[in-house]
């Protein structure tokens, strides 16, 4: 299965380097705009070499460290009031105490 679009001559257009900027939300300048076109051009048509390496016989893997959930314990640690009013002091919303965060899922 192929996933990648086969670059043409020109590659990257500045089309889609404007819109791929757009989706990050990110402003560019012309220059900007024009070197990022080189740039992922060059990245694509490196990946495209690699597309050419013959992987038939190497079985897929999904990591290679042979390492499994490597967490750990979630425990809290004790410090003393002092440490913990000025954490509270200088964070930005706190709840009873504790430091409020936006939610992470």
């Amino acid at each position: 299965m192929q996933f990648m679009r086969t670059l043409d001559k020109k590659g990257i257009s500045i089309e889609e380097v404007e819109h791929i900027s757009q989706m990050a939300r990110i402003s560019l300048t012309q220059e900007e705009k024009q070197k990022f076109s080189n740039e992922l051009s060059g990245v694509l048509e490196y990946i495209e070499q690699l597309s050419e390496v013959d992987t038939s016989k190497i079985e897929p893997v999904s990591q290679v460290t042979g390492i499994t959930n490597a967490l750990r314990d979630d425990i809290a640690v004790p410090c003393d009031k002092e440490t913990k009013k000025w954490i509270i002091d200088n964070f930005p919303q706190e709840d009873d105490g504790y430091i409020k965060v936006k939610q992470v899922m």
